[in-house]
């Protein structure tokens, strides 16, 4: 069962069919996972639930975590200190190592820069990610698989130490500290954590996997070294509480509760379709991509922002295990956090029915 967190308004009050919202709910309830949603529509709070653990239980949210790393490179803009299409060596001169020179910080973004791995596979990444030298160095190394800017092919692990190591170097932080300093801690975002904190780790929910790949991910997720490390483009630990408050700042055009974190045109560009139903290389099937987020659209295909979502919702999945998306058109925020590995098609048929009853919910 289900535990209700923070007042939540009447779904009527919000043009909202409380029956989609208690399907959405259900669907969610029957996995009997530890998990949390929360919804927003016009700024008003309509679900925040926790299911099997505590409301500010701490989620690890897969790729959830890559618009942050993506926004931070997108505030040095804003600062007018760089580009986006500065190449990566420019401020990373080791990184132009074989034939890389050409790769742009705009190629990263959009999963262009053809290093989908840096180690040449992903258990090799995977086995580097707690050591960030370490993955540095591989994506130093890296041969490209395409050409620069050729194809669109995911970048899973390569994407936040490229663009990590970017952020470090033209900021002069570490890439936890500056994301925490000018994109959560102007918002009291304590519960969004690129690395976990030991005072935290308490509130850490352990992952479960049904099948034997999630039986995989689960070990290796769960250790201690790798959930307090810094890792970009998967390691964001959080509650869905604070996600969708970050989402709400998003919604809102980059202030919130009248502190701005980012100008609107930072996050009009953020948004920028990059990629609009071209095959994905790597995942082989067709992608909508921004410049740092994903983007809704009707396919036909079970989607994690929904079979039916406008194309100017932007967010992430993460794994197919976490979803977070916005929706313009409808004022809706959705995050929903769990630690369930399950078969990828499920996972991705669940995501897309929780995403469809709240869209469904909508007058």
């Amino acid at each position: 069962m289900s535990d209700v967190g923070w007042v939540e308004a009447s779904a009527r009050d919000v043009g909202m069919d409380p029956a989609g919202l208690e399907r959405a709910v259900a669907l969610i309830d029957a996995r009997r996972a530890s998990a949390q949603l929360c919804v927003f529509r016009d700024d008003q709070i309509v679900l925040d639930r926790a299911f099997g653990c505590a409301s500010d239980a701490l989620f690890w949210t897969f790729s959830v975590s890559k618009p942050f790393v993506a926004l931070a490179i997108h505030l040095l803009v804003e600062r007018g200190q760089l580009t986006l299409d500065d190449p990566v060596a420019l401020h990373w001169p080791e990184f132009a190592r074989n034939g890389k020179d050409r790769i742009t910080v705009r190629h990263v973004l959009t999963h262009r820069a053809g290093i989908p791995f840096s180690s040449g596979g992903l258990l090799g990444d995977v086995a580097a990610m707690a050591d960030w030298d370490r993955s540095t160095a591989l994506a130093e190394n890296a041969t490209p698989w395409w050409p620069a800017g050729r194809v669109v092919g995911y970048h899973i692990l390569s994407y936040g130490f490229v663009l990590g190591e970017v952020v470090q170097r033209v900021s002069g932080m570490p890439v936890r500290d500056f994301v925490h300093a000018n994109l959560l801690a102007p918002l009291g975002l304590n519960d969004i954590e690129l690395g976990l904190a030991d005072a935290e780790w308490p509130r850490h929910v352990p992952l479960r996997g049904q099948v034997m790949t999630d039986q995989v991910r689960r070990v290796v997720f769960n250790r201690r070294n790798v959930r307090q490390s810094v890792i970009p483009a998967a390691g964001i630990s959080a509650t869905a509480r604070s996600v969708a408050t970050f989402y709400r700042m998003l919604l809102a055009g980059g202030e919130l509760d009248g502190v701005r974190v980012l100008q609107p045109s930072t996050i009009e560009e953020a948004r920028r379709v990059s990629s609009d139903g071209e095959v994905d290389q790597l995942m082989h099937h067709p992608v909508r991509w921004a410049q740092g987020f994903q983007l809704g659209g009707p396919y036909g295909t079970r989607r994690p922002t929904g079979t039916h979502s406008d194309p100017r919702t932007f967010g992430h999945n993460g794994s197919s295990i976490c979803n977070t998306w916005a929706d313009p058109g409808r004022g809706l925020v959705f995050a929903y956090l769990t630690n369930l590995g399950a078969p990828r098609r499920a996972s991705l048929r669940h995501n897309a029915d929780v995403s469809d009853a709240l869209l469904d919910a909508c007058r």
